[in-house]
């Protein structure tokens, strides 16, 4: 749905679109539409976004903004991260209202996941 003003789409960069793709729906379970070699999109994974083909990564250490995921059990979710040739950047951490560790993609995107249980 297009709410006037709120965040509609974000987009990631990738140096290799399949690897995203296949990273994202082996841990995620999400599916993609390729629009052309240097983009595929994804959509009802919270918000709706994509990869654009790129040689630069989203990193907080250079000020980029973070995504965080939310999931149930922290530890199974890192699993299949890893699992799937992800790297954890930050390992499980407490902080004020729950646990959350970073995750860094197959194409060296950082993210995170919390967990209030």
């Amino acid at each position: 749905m297009n709410e006037h003003e709120k965040i509609n789409y974000v987009e990631f960069p990738a140096k290799n679109i399949e690897a995203a793709k296949e990273f994202f729906t082996t841990v995620f379970g999400w599916s993609f539409i390729d629009y052309g070699p240097e983009y595929t999109a994804f959509s009802n994974e919270g918000i709706n976004g994509g990869f654009f083909k790129s040689g630069l990564v989203s990193s907080t250490d250079k000020g980029s903004a973070l995504i965080v995921f939310y999931s149930n059990n922290l530890e199974q979710t890192q699993s299949k991260i890893e699992d799937a040739g992800g790297s954890i950047l930050k390992p499980i951490f407490e902080f004020p209202g729950g646990r959350r560790f970073h995750f860094g993609d197959p194409n060296g995107n950082e993210y995170a996941v919390w967990s209030n249980v």
